[in-house]
């Protein structure tokens, strides 16, 4: 199997490593800055290098492409390879809003191509082990669920494409989405029918909430996003799911979670951060609660740590499952439901009500 990768920048090391460790080649890769693309080949052994996306899908002799650009070119790029023939694997989010995500879907289903997404945060080691317990019945259904990436600095730069509304789609909300996908997964993605949400920009110009992370500050630049938002999500299923989303919050530190409420038992995943943004300042726990013999039993699973935080795993994911060796860790048509969640927050809050699915 071969694959080219659409795009240089900071994800492309994980991608390459999990195709790789899958058995794939990774042959080609293709950027805008064709000087990006070549300095990346040269680091990781990429044998041909592109100015162009489409002269790469015509001459480099492609079975899948990988999708590695700012919010605004997933679609297009995406649709571009899938009618070239070519399976994709494509970074978060899936796209601007759910209609550019139902357009590739389509494009996908006309050509006979898989289409999945980088959720990576369903590969981490504490993820799959709760899985076994949500899929085995242990947890039962999920009647409730929390779900959280907050930071109090971590604002990926001002005025580059992740603060511009019209290249990123939004803040926090639509690039910190995992914890949220991660919850509805849990759930069983279950089908959305009313959103309340409530966005923040207290922060969003205010360079003490800087990340260490991110892409360098664009003098001039475009910063109309949010700093955080707030939601609740009711479901037609009667489920519900709070969720808590951050770059720049008054919080003691970074979290990631999904908390979650079962007929079964409850749960946790979580990692926590000592350094906003920075995995090697990280732990991550995951646990059961449930009631035994009239007591109340906390259970810790034990996995082993993942300082990539499932990207490698994700990326061999979607290898494998083109070949029929593991069962594909997302679906095409979840990535929509979440767009369509995240579209009526972000609607929900500028129109000041609820917004009906």
């Amino acid at each position: 199997m071969k694959i080219g990768i659409i795009g240089a920048g900071g994800m492309v090391a994980y991608h390459v490593e999990g195709f790789k460790s899958a058995g794939a080649e990774v042959v080609a890769i293709a950027d805008v800055r064709r000087e990006a693309a070549a300095a990346m080949a040269a680091r990781l052994g990429i044998p041909q290098v592109f100015g162009g996306v489409a002269e790469m899908l015509a001459t480099a002799g492609l079975d899948a492409v990988s999708v590695i650009v700012p919010n605004k070119f997933h679609a297009p790029l995406a649709i571009q390879a899938l009618e070239a023939g070519k399976h994709v694997f494509c970074e978060k989010p899936p796209a601007l809003n759910a209609g550019e995500v139902a357009a590739m879907i389509a494009a996908a289903q006309k050509g006979g191509r898989r289409l999945m997404f980088n959720f990576n945060n369903r590969a981490r080691p504490d993820t799959l082990a709760v899985m076994q317990y949500v899929r085995d019945g242990t947890v039962g259904r999920i009647n409730s669920a929390q779900a959280k990436w907050i930071r109090r600095t971590g604002i990926p730069g001002f005025g580059g494409w992740f603060t511009n509304k019209a290249l990123s789609g939004g803040g926090p909300l639509i690039d910190l989405l995992h914890m949220v996908d991660l919850a509805l997964h849990f759930m069983g993605y279950p089908e959305p029918a009313h959103v309340l949400a409530q966005t923040f920009s207290d922060f969003i110009g205010d360079k003490a909430f800087k990340g260490p992370w991110g892409i360098p500050d664009v003098a001039g630049g475009v910063t109309d996003v949010e700093s955080a938002c707030h939601g609740f999500v009711s479901f037609t299923t009667g489920q519900v799911l709070g969720f808590q989303v951050s770059w720049a919050e008054l919080v003691k530190r970074e979290e990631v979670s999904v908390v979650f409420q079962g007929t079964g038992a409850g749960g946790r995943v979580r990692r926590l951060f000592g350094v906003d943004g920075l995995d090697d300042t990280s732990t991550d726990t995951a646990e059961l609660y449930v009631q035994e013999h009239g007591h109340s039993v906390n259970r810790a699973l034990i996995t082993e740590a993942d300082p990539a935080m499932g990207r490698i795993r994700s990326a061999a994911n979607f290898v494998r499952s083109l070949r029929g060796e593991e069962a594909p860790l997302n679906d095409m048509h979840e990535a929509l439901k979440l767009m369509k969640v995240i579209d009526a927050a972000y609607e929900s809050a500028r129109a000041g009500r609820p917004v009906s699915l």
